[in-house]
C-alpha cells in the first residue's frame, strides 16, 4: 500500500466523520418539543449518547472503500477481518447504548470478534489465543477511559498515531490503513466531544476505538521483523488504559466494592477532585499517554534500547500510587453507638419528665378550678332553695366538670364538715 493511498483514506475518513457529526450535532441541539416541558427530547438525548456512531461510520466507510479498491494488497484478509471484528463490537456497543446488556454477553461477543480477527490473520494457535485475550483486555480498558469529555478521543488519537508510526516503520504497511483512518476519524470527532461535549462516543465509539487499537497492535506485533523488540514496544502503547483499569480495580478492592460496578473513581474523576478542569484532565492524560507511546515507537524502530521502556512504566506506577491517595468515595455514614443504657435511659427520663409536667399542670388546673368554684357555690341560688345536697353539687364544679365541695369556714376537717351537713339535712 502506498503513502498516497494512506493519505487519501485518512482524508476521506476525516471529511465523512466531520459531515456526519455536524449533522448529528444539529439534530441533538435542536430545541425540544413544546409538549415536553424542560430538557431535550429523548430522541435528541439518545442521539447525543450514540454520537460515536458517526466516527464509526466515517472510519469504516473509508477503510472499506480502500479495501474494495485493493489498497491492502496481500493483507486484505487481515485488514478485512480487523474491520469486521471492529464493526461487530461497534454494533454491540450501539445496542448497549440503547438498552444496557449483561457484562457476560458483551465479553462473549468481544471474544468471538477477536477470534474472527486472529483466524482471518492466520495466526498460530498459541499466538491466536494470546492475541484474542489481549484484544478483549485492551478493548475494555480503552472503553473505560470514556468517563470524561474528550478523554478517550484524545488518548485514542495519540495511541493510533503511535500504531501508525510502528506500521510504517516495520511490519506490513497495509496494516497502517485502519490506524490512519482512525486517527483522522478521532480528530474530526474531537471537536464535538470536547468539553462541553455536544456528542459522546458512548459504548459504540468507545468499544470500536478500543477494539481497533488492540487488534491493530496485535497484528502489527505479529508482522514485525524478528530482530525487533515488538513484544515490549507495542504493549507500551496501552499503558494509560491499563493503568486506569488497575487504578479502578485496586481502589474498589480496598473499599470492598463490586469491581464491575462503574463509579466516579477513574483517572479524570480523581484529577477533578484536586481542582483540575475537565479539559485539563483530558490534556494531562493525553500527555501521559504520549510518553509511553513515543518511547514504544522509538524502541520498535530500533532507535532506543528496550530498557528505556522501564522509565514510562515506573512513572505510570508512581502516578497510579499517587492517584490512589486521592479519596474517590464518600465516607460512610456512621451511626452513634447503641447500648442498653443509652436506649432506655433517655426514653425513661423524657417520659418521667413529661409525666411530671402533666401532673403539675393537672394540679394547677384543679387548684384554679377550686378557687373559681368557691364564690360560685356561695352565691348560687340553688344553695338554699334547692333540694338538700343538690345546690352545692349543681353550682360548684371544677373546670374538668367534677363537683367540688367548698371547705367549711370553721377550719374543721372535710370529713367532719360532710357529717355536719348530713345531720342538718
Amino acid at each position: 500500500m502506498n503513502v498516497l493511498g494512506i493519505i487519501a483514506s485518512g482524508v476521506a475518513a476525516l471529511f465523512i466523520t466531520v459531515a456526519l457529526a455536524k449533522s448529528a450535532r444539529r439534530v441533538a441541539l435542536r430545541p425540544h418539543v413544546p409538549d415536553e416541558p424542560g430538557g431535550r427530547a429523548p430522541r435528541a438525548e439518545a442521539l447525543r449518547r450514540t454520537g460515536g456512531a458517526t466516527a464509526v461510520v466515517g472510519v469504516g466507510t473509508a477503510t472499506g472503500v480502500a479495501l474494495w479498491l485493493g489498497a491492502a494488497d496481500d493483507a486484505a484478509g487481515s485488514v478485512g477481518g480487523l474491520l469486521a471484528g471492529a464493526g461487530i463490537v461497534a454494533a454491540l456497543g450501539l445496542v448497549h447504548d440503547l438498552k444496557p446488556l449483561w457484562t457476560a454477553l458483551r465479553l462473549a461477543v468481544q471474544t468471538a470478534a477477536a477470534i474472527l480477527v486472529v483466524c482471518l490473520a492466520g495466526l498460530s494457535p498459541v499466538a491466536g489465543v494470546l492475541a484474542a485475550l489481549w484484544i478483549v483486555l485492551v478493548t475494555n480498558a480503552f472503553a473505560l477511559l470514556d468517563h470524561a469529555d474528550g478523554l478517550l478521543t484524545a488518548v485514542g488519537l495519540v495511541t493510533a498515531a503511535g500504531l501508525l508510526t510502528c506500521a510504517l516503520v516495520g511490519g506490513d504497511p497495509a496494516l497502517a490503513l485502519l490506524p490512519t483512518t482512525l486517527v483522522a476519524g478521532l480528530a474530526g470527532f474531537l471537536l464535538h466531544t470536547w468539553h462541553p461535549a455536544r456528542l459522546r462516543l458512548g459504548a459504540t465509539g468507545a468499544q470500536f476505538t478500543g477494539f481497533a487499537l488492540a487488534a491493530s497492535g496485535a497484528l502489527i506485533q505479529e508482522a514485525a521483523p524478528s530482530g525487533r523488540a515488538a513484544w515490549a514496544a507495542l504493549p507500551a502503547l496501552a499503558t494509560v488504559a491499563l493503568a486506569d483499569s488497575a487504578l479502578v480495580l485496586i481502589s474498589r478492592r480496598r473499599a470492598a466494592r463490586f469491581p464491575l460496578r462503574d463509579t466516579d473513581d477513574h483517572i479524570a474523576h480523581r484529577l477533578r477532585r484536586v481542582r483540575v478542569t475537565v479539559p485539563g484532565a483530558a490534556v494531562l492524560t493525553a500527555l501521559w499517554a504520549a510518553v509511553p507511546v513515543a518511547t514504544g515507537a522509538l524502541v520498535y524502530a530500533d532507535l532506543l534500547h528496550p530498557a528505556f521502556l522501564l522509565l514510562p512504566f515506573a512513572g505510570t506506577a508512581a502516578a497510579v500510587f499517587a492517584l490512589l491517595r486521592i479519596p474517590a468515595y464518600a465516607p460512610p455514614r456512621t451511626a452513634p453507638p447503641r447500648t442498653g443504657s443509652s436506649r432506655t435511659t433517655p426514653t425513661r427520663t423524657a417520659s418521667s419528665g413529661m409525666a411530671q409536667s402533666r401532673t403539675a399542670a393537672a394540679r394547677r388546673t384543679d387548684a384554679s378550678g377550686v378557687g373559681a368554684a368557691i364564690p360560685a357555690a356561695a352565691s348560687a341560688p340553688g344553695a338554699k332553695g334547692s333540694a338538700p345536697g343538690q345546690g352545692a353539687s349543681a353550682a360548684a364544679r371544677t373546670a374538668a366538670g367534677h363537683p367540688t365541695v367548698p371547705p367549711p369556714p370553721t377550719g374543721r376537717p372535710a370529713a367532719e364538715a360532710a357529717t355536719a351537713a348530713a345531720e342538718r339535712g
